[in-house]
């Protein structure tokens, strides 16, 4: 329906090293999924703190990373769990979704994490995947478990800035990655398995009404990480091509960014402060890609 947009390659900014792959240890939530992932580590969750440093996850060993700028890596956590998507508050804090334990918050002047949202209506969350801030400190966070186009039941919900927990959507083919708007009115939600983002009108009074497709893709495995440019377009990770897509704030093709090693391009942050660049995970060979970009992304939240 378009013009393919233009293209460039991602350069390797870092590559997780060796005394760091964990050949030949078992994994519970690799051997749980469907599919082939490597055995090494599953990187994901590429988040800057107010200090400008890079961190990420490896959800198959339960490790949260710090990535220094000259792209060596430091474990500042391993614990039983599975993190998956991490999201900076105001506060320092760094909010964690665990697909094992759900929501959880881990103090990096502690070194110590805490659940934080678990259950809700007092039944276990499926499994979370991914969550972010909004501009105002209301969190957004996605419950996917297995979920697919066999089973439409994943979920979207929002945690007030005041504690309230709400319910947003529960019909979802595997939600994944999300962004919420510079204005705040707008959710956007990849969605995995039916290939496609959705657009998910926020309401005043707090609901939702009139979701619908903002792209559809095709090929590969789907999105999985979504980031936002300060204009309100999207970078949207599609696992299994290698590739990131720019996207106007109208859904039209901007630029296709292409990984130089593997094809599981498994989510993306701009980097802060205006900086024209973005953070790319790469799972099946285990490296953190860099790429120019032309808008600077989102502020983080409280910035």
């Amino acid at each position: 329906m378009f013009v393919p947009p233009p293209s460039k390659q991602a350069s390797v900014f870092a590559t997780l090293p060796d005394a760091l792959r964990m050949q030949g240890e078992p994994s519970e939530w690799r051997d749980g999924q469907p599919g082939q992932l490597p055995e090494h580590s599953l990187l994901e969750g590429p988040a800057f703190d107010r200090d400008g440093q890079l961190w990420c996850v490896d959800i198959a060993y339960g490790r949260i990373f710090r990535v220094s700028p000259e792209g060596r890596f430091e474990t500042m956590i391993t614990y039983d769990g599975e993190p998956n998507g991490l999201a900076f508050h105001a506060d320092g804090r760094l909010f964690v979704a665990d697909y094992k334990n759900g929501i959880m918050v881990f103090d990096p002047k502690s070194g110590q994490i805490a659940p934080f949202l678990q259950r809700h209506n007092l039944e276990r969350l499926k499994a979370v995947n991914d969550l972010t801030f909004s501009s105002t400190g209301d969190l957004y966070f996605t419950d996917q478990g297995l979920t697919g186009l066999h089973d439409p039941t994943g979920r979207v919900f929002r945690v007030r800035a005041d504690g309230t927990v709400d319910l947003l959507l529960s019909n979802v083919p595997s939600p994944n990655g999300l962004v919420v708007s510079p204005d705040n009115q707008t959710l956007y939600v990849a969605v995995t398995r039916a290939n496609a983002v959705w657009r998910v009108p926020l309401m005043p009074g707090g609901g939702v009404a009139k979701v619908g497709l903002f792209v559809q893709l095709s090929g590969g495995g789907g999105p999985d990480g979504l980031a936002i440019d300060r204009d309100g377009g999207l970078a949207i990770c599609q696992i299994g091509l290698g590739v990131v897509w720019l996207m106007t704030p109208r859904g039209e093709p901007a630029l296709r960014i292409d990984s130089p090693s593997g094809l599981h391009t498994t989510n993306v942050a701009f980097a802060p402060n205006g900086v024209l660049e973005m953070f790319i995970t790469e799972s099946e060979t285990g490296t953190l890609l860099r790429c120019e970009v032309p808008k600077p992304g989102l502020p983080l939240f409280g910035d």
